[in-house]
């Protein structure tokens, strides 16, 4: 009997050890609440973008594509082979275009920013990006933030053309502007982004337990109106 009792312990024994237990994931639960989100590190901003620059890049082309056929469609004469292939005008570029790619942009941010704070790469990371009360994004400061955070690779970009004026050489330049927004967060005291201190907006790092992810964050944001 004394070895059966050895092999199998009862039931009382089992419970004996659950009041260690919950205390040790009660402590790990406040160890969790007594988190605070923190402001968002540079290299985790940027892997979120590379992230959503895949999605972004989809987009981009699937707009380009259907903005080429309209346009060759509506403003030009199709030939029979390639030798005849035109350019689509200028003035479509420019004012068709190029104003959908930066509307594509603002949407694809403003919409994710508005509805949860985060968009796919950010909450694999999660990151959070709000106004500086804490409130989720409008849509006027989602595209204040989008054109703060576009300020510094403009300016590096115009900087290279001067100096090479190749495509390479603007693209090149643009690039490290981009870099440049996330690389003041080295140099400032409290971390902050070009486009944090611009647009008075912020992108936090969420604790685990109180990252509510992308999806249940529209849906609670749909609860409460």
């Amino acid at each position: 009997m004394s070895k059966s009792f050895s092999k199998h312990p009862s039931k009382s024994a089992a419970n004996a050890k659950s009041p260690s237990n919950s205390a040790s994931k009660l402590s790990a639960h406040q160890n969790f609440e007594s988190e605070e989100p923190t402001i968002a590190k540079p290299m985790a901003r940027v892997v979120a973008i590379l992230y959503d620059g895949m999605l972004i890049l989809a987009l981009l082309f699937l707009v380009g594509t259907l903005l080429t056929v309209i346009g060759t469609l509506l403003t030009m004469d199709t030939g029979s082979d390639s030798s005849q292939a035109q350019s689509l005008p200028t003035w479509y570029q420019n004012f068709i275009m190029t104003p959908s790619f930066i509307l594509t942009l603002v949407g694809f941010y403003g919409l994710f920013w508005r509805r949860g704070g985060q968009t796919l790469g950010m909450q694999t990371w999660r990151l959070k990006t709000v106004n500086n009360t804490g409130h989720l994004l409008t849509w006027g400061q989602s595209f204040k933030r989008i054109f703060a955070a576009s300020l510094m690779p403009l300016i590096f970009g115009i900087i290279g053309s001067l100096i090479g004026g190749s495509r390479a050489i603007l693209l090149t330049s643009a690039f490290l502007g981009l870099i440049f927004n996330y690389a003041f967060c080295l140099f400032n005291r409290r971390g902050l982004a070009v486009q944090d201190i611009i647009s008075n907006t912020i992108t936090l790092k969420m604790p685990k337990v109180e990252h509510e992810g992308l999806w249940r964050g529209f849906r609670n944001r749909k609860k409460n109106r």
